[in-house]
């Protein structure tokens, strides 16, 4: 099937059928809105929790504060935004949302992250894969031969996982103008990327959803914050699906503490890419190095003569990185991630000395 530019993309034609006919749980955040002196609707513990904090009050459901706070960094209406339990459990909503078990369809573009798939596969959802270029780009011409009536999503990433590379703008494009499903873009990488996030493009695409984490450049990956930028129709949804506290007290208060400190996560995304440099210049002078990949993102992806090998000496020299010699089109890779000064001095030291 080709690409069909026919018709306008219309969220009632994927939207699932329970889906459309659902009707939310209602928790006691939801009915009462404000501030009071006495919170007797709950069913909370009212003597507090046996902890310096207090967390015996269930969280906000929506996530109000983070959401204003980065629709004031991202130039985004808080309503355009969904904030989750990681960037996966956007993901896992979006199946849920869009794609009928043992029916629907997604299409992945491999290598890639491989939670699309292990998600997809928890729902019950059938993967076309349809492998990126040797240069790591869209094949557009297989995505186009692999939509079929039953297909509701197609993944990006971009700059990708493991690969590290942007994927080409109007190549992506194409296909937010063509495809009648959704086009996620996940742009967990994007802070390092000198390509611009596609959240600008947010007004153009209804069918547009970009993913985003503090993860990364934020250095929050142990409070799992994830969020997805998208019309405010598919949002909805989005918000409508997913359980009613999904993100904790804790990790809304520290996320918020973290949004308000810019210029530091600046310094170090800076830092990060002048070390990345700095490392792809010292492997790039061994012999078992064979190619290093361009990268947008805070990792390397580097094919060598001898992947494994190269991984268990690291391994006993207390360096972990990942070997992904056994995915698809990263034959003979490691994905190294960049580390500190001191941490990427080490890695070199020791690398050094293989063979």
């Amino acid at each position: 099937m080709t690409i069909d530019d026919t018709t306008m993309f219309d969220i009632n034609n994927i939207l699932r059928e329970n889906i459309k006919n659902l009707t939310p749980y209602s928790s006691a955040r939801d009915e009462f809105k404000g501030e009071a002196s006495v919170y007797l609707d709950a069913n909370e513990n009212a003597f507090g929790s046996p902890l310096d904090e207090q967390y015996n009050r269930y969280p906000d459901p929506l996530q109000y504060k983070v959401k204003m706070r980065l629709s004031e960094i991202k130039g985004v209406p808080a309503r355009n935004i969904f904030v989750g339990n990681g960037s996966d459990e956007a993901i896992d909503v979006l199946f849920r949302s869009f794609c009928n078990p043992g029916v629907d369809n997604v299409i992945l573009v491999p290598p890639t992250y491989g939670m699309y798939e292990v998600s997809a596969n928890i729902n019950d959802i059938n993967t076309k894969k349809v492998l990126l270029t040797d240069e790591f780009q869209l094949n557009l011409e297989g995505i186009a031969d692999a939509i079929d009536k039953n297909t509701k999503l197609i993944f990006i990433c971009s700059p990708n996982n493991p690969t590290g590379n942007s994927i080409n703008r109007e190549d992506v494009e194409t296909l937010l103008n063509n495809f009648q499903g959704i086009v996620v873009v996940d742009e967990a990488y994007i802070n390092f990327s000198r390509q611009k996030s596609f959240i600008q493009e947010l007004t153009e695409y209804s069918n547009l959803v970009v993913l985003q984490t503090l993860s990364k450049a934020w250095g929050l990956a142990g409070l799992r914050v994830g969020m997805a930028y998208a019309s405010e129709e598919i949002i909805e949804v989005m918000n409508k699906v997913k359980p009613p506290y999904n993100v904790n007290e804790s990790s809304q208060q520290l996320a918020l503490k973290a949004l308000s400190n810019i210029e530091q996560v600046n310094g170090w995304i800076k830092e990060t890419l002048a070390q990345r440099d700095k490392l792809v210049l010292a492997l790039k002078d061994l012999d078992f190095v064979q190619d290093i990949y361009p990268s947008d993102a805070n990792f390397i992806l580097v094919k060598t003569v001898d992947p494994k090998g190269i991984y268990n000496f690291l391994v006993q020299a207390g360096i972990i990185v990942r070997d992904r010699s056994k995915v698809e089109l990263c034959e003979g890779c490691l994905r190294i991630t960049i580390g500190t000064p001191a941490e990427n001095e080490k890695l070199i030291e020791t690398i050094r000395n293989f063979r």
